[in-house]
């Protein structure tokens, strides 16, 4: 088992080790989030007492060989309305020990770690382009549910305005329930328990103007409109420090236009952050996020374990 006061900097140098060519400055600032606790003395007495809620990885498994950690799988807590839900992350075995099953191995026991403490749900992501990883979690029973694109780009001020007969405004409230609907289709319920941001945030009102008040959460909205038809919405939302802080919302007949000209708009106004990011359904919009000018930075599929799959494996 992990064990965080004495593995937590050797998981994050293994993690970096094979993950470094793909990770972004979201996965730098985690290991060195996980290094920093590692050092601090505070830490100690503190990490025994939250491995149910830490958003580090304070459950797992580690793989040991002559004295060193070669291997890794971490299982981080969720809640959502009652449901205990675990993500499997951070599966990785040191390149000189691959193919010997130890990634199997450690998933096989997290997910059992996961079963022990009455999961409802086990979750994992993978990148698209991680085929033997892919192929792996399908035989340990987890299913696609989704495949999602994360979009980055940076601001600029100078982009030239689009000439075009769409006009970009501030979201309505008239818009809402539009918006809304557009919403959940592309943010389904599924993958809420993982949100850190309720996208009811964003809906109109005085009770959630007062609740952003008061949370200090400065949200901007803006909708692409020709005439009276709503086209698209974007908002900006910043929160806990994830990148992903853009939310679009299209639907059919939207077309790439309005999109690419509520992105460029963005760009050329959201100025004082050092990048922008969002996640989109992939495959979805993408003759609109490269006209913008944002770069396709992964695609992940989400994968679940179905409860009755889980239930098998652990009884053999």
């Amino acid at each position: 088992p992990l064990n965080v006061l004495r593995d937590l900097s050797h998981v994050a140098d293994l993690i970096e080790l094979c993950f470094a060519p793909t990770m972004d400055s979201d996965g730098q600032r985690y290991l060195a989030d996980m290094r920093r606790a590692s050092r601090e003395d505070s830490f100690s007495g503190w990490a025994s007492r939250v491995t149910e809620t830490a958003s580090l990885p304070m459950l797992g498994y580690v793989w040991e060989e002559n004295g060193n950690i070669i291997g890794n799988a971490s299982l981080i807590p969720f809640r959502d309305q009652g449901k205990r839900i675990f993500l499997v992350a951070n599966v990785a075995t040191h390149p000189d020990y691959r193919r010997r099953g130890i990634g199997r191995t450690l998933t096989e026991r997290v997910m059992k770690q996961a079963r022990d403490k009455k999961a409802t749900d086990i979750w994992l992501h993978v990148r698209d382009d991680n085929p033997g990883a892919i192929h792996l979690y399908q035989e340990l029973g987890f299913q696609e549910i989704a495949r999602r694109t994360t979009w980055t780009a940076k601001p600029d001020s100078r982009l030239p305005k689009p000439a075009s007969n769409i006009q970009i405004v501030p979201r309505h409230p008239r818009f809402w329930p539009l918006q809304q609907d557009w919403l959940r289709r592309l943010h389904p319920d599924a993958l809420g328990w993982y949100r850190s941001f309720g996208l009811n945030t964003l809906r109109p009102g005085l009770a959630n103007w007062l609740y952003r008040l008061f949370v200090d959460m400065n949200i901007k909205q803006w909708a692409a409109v020709r005439g009276d038809k709503l086209l698209a919405t974007l908002a900006w939302a910043p929160h806990g420090g994830r990148s992903e802080s853009l939310i679009a919302a299209t639907g059919e007949g939207s077309g790439p236009e309005a999109l690419d000209q509520l992105l460029i708009h963005a760009r050329r106004t959201l100025t004082s952050q050092p990048r922008l990011s969002l996640e989109h359904p992939a495959g979805e919009m993408t003759e609109a996020f490269l006209a913008a000018g944002f770069t396709e930075r992964r695609t992940l599929l989400w994968m679940r374990a179905e409860p009755a799959t889980q239930r098998h494996f652990f009884r053999n």
